[in-house]
């Protein structure tokens, strides 16, 4: 069987800047009377709209004899290109500010990238296998953190868009700690990478609890993930002009916060490093039907979003007690707070757990205008589904 031909993209960051990376992508063998190119609208993980597209701008196409292609848009996140002939290179511009799980942040301090968020796929080559090359600031000392696999130098590769689209990359001086697990008889490595200002020292000391937590967290499933590649990633970015966040994917989190390891970071952003831990195995792993394969062209809903983000919001303070991390009486009192939140809401008049979880798109990271009222009729499905674990 012949292998199929990768996309192929390249990235550069020479206007970092102004926020900006310069795209290019070449989607090859486009024998079809058009190509249609997209950027998505949502991203695994959340369950609202985001339309990545309103941070693309000068976009243009050439077939592979260096004719300028007609480009013909019929909406605001689709780009069709008339009468593309053998392979078709697409150039365009990101714009990217905004460092956390759903979006991409461009500086001279780093390029923290959500591949949804940043690059344009073919919907006729969605299965196609995918090769990136990040042309990375050797003046600013920048490496790259991904779970792509690695080819050479700065290219790395994924098996098809879903894989490609579920694997957010850090692209910094990032310093970077790792420990090894073994696991059925297999060795797999633990990696924390960090994007901060903090020293060896506090990180060393951050790191100790990042190990204590997955270890805590394989004894509840008794082994880890078969990981792809026998490594599992942390990418913390804990910056001044990040918003505080996680994102499961399935070998690795993006971590962020405004709070560095300095400030309050020690403390306050280690329960997302539970959180997001947890993930690896309830959703990536042990996983809605509902969400898969996700769909980037629409908002992704799911009625199992109470035992998806509710479980595992159960077991995130509970992992820092059993890791030693909290006390137990610091563990009663986050305890008490989710139990009275949910039971003294009104909002259960409304919509039992599976409703509240078809709350999700108007919800996650979700922005309206218009006065709701969700003091009243919404109970976070994080909240119901943990003191549902209490039960």
């Amino acid at each position: 069987m012949k292998a199929q031909t990768p996309v192929n993209y390249t990235i550069s960051f020479e206007n970092a800047v102004h926020h900006e990376a310069q795209i290019t992508a070449v989607f090859p063998n486009t024998t079809n009377d058009s190509l249609h190119i997209r950027m998505s609208r949502s991203s695994p993980g959340r369950y609202a709209l985001h339309e990545f597209a309103k941070n693309v701008y000068g976009v243009s196409a050439v077939n592979d004899e260096g004719d300028t292609l007609k480009i013909i848009r019929n909406n605001p996140y689709e780009w069709i290109i008339a009468n593309p002939k053998g392979a078709t290179t697409v150039h365009y511009t990101l714009f990217g500010n905004r460092g956390d799980g759903t979006y991409s942040q461009i500086d001279e301090s780093h390029a923290h990238l959500n591949m949804p968020a940043t690059f344009m796929y073919a919907t006729q080559m969605l299965e196609s296998p995918v090769k990136i090359t990040f042309d990375v600031r050797k003046d600013l000392n920048w490496k790259v953190a991904t779970q792509l696999k690695k080819e050479n130098d700065n290219t790395y590769s994924a098996p098809n868009f879903q894989y490609f689209f579920d694997s957010p990359t850090e692209i910094s001086d990032y310093k970077i700690r790792s420990f090894t697990v073994n696991s059925n008889g297999k060795d797999y490595t633990i990696e924390f990478v960090l994007h901060d200002t903090a020293s060896d020292e506090l990180l060393d000391q951050y790191f100790e609890k990042v190990k204590r937590i997955v270890l805590a967290e394989k004894d509840v499933f008794g082994e880890l993930p078969d990981y792809d590649y026998g490594k599992y990633t942390f990418l913390a970015c804990y910056v001044e002009n990040a918003s505080g966040d996680g994102m499961e994917h399935r070998n690795s989190t993006i971590l962020t916060d405004s709070e560095g390891l300095e400030n309050g970071g020690m403390k306050n952003n280690i329960g997302t490093v539970s959180h997001e831990y947890f993930h690896s195995w309830n959703v990536e792993r042990l996983r809605p039907k509902s969400l898969e394969p996700f769909d980037f062209s629409r908002a992704n809903m799911s009625g199992c979003l109470w035992f998806a983000e509710g479980f595992t919001s159960y077991y995130t303070n509970l992992i820092l007690c059993r890791a030693g991390v909290i006390t137990p009486e610091e563990y009663a009192k986050s305890i008490n707070g989710t139990f009275n939140y949910v039971w003294n809401s009104p909002a259960r008049n409304y919509f039992n757990p599976i409703e509240m979880s078809y709350q999700a798109p108007f919800v996650d990271a979700a922005t309206s205008v218009d006065p709701v009222n969700r003091e009243n009729t919404f109970i976070s499905y994080y909240s119901y589904g943990s003191v549902l674990g209490l039960a």
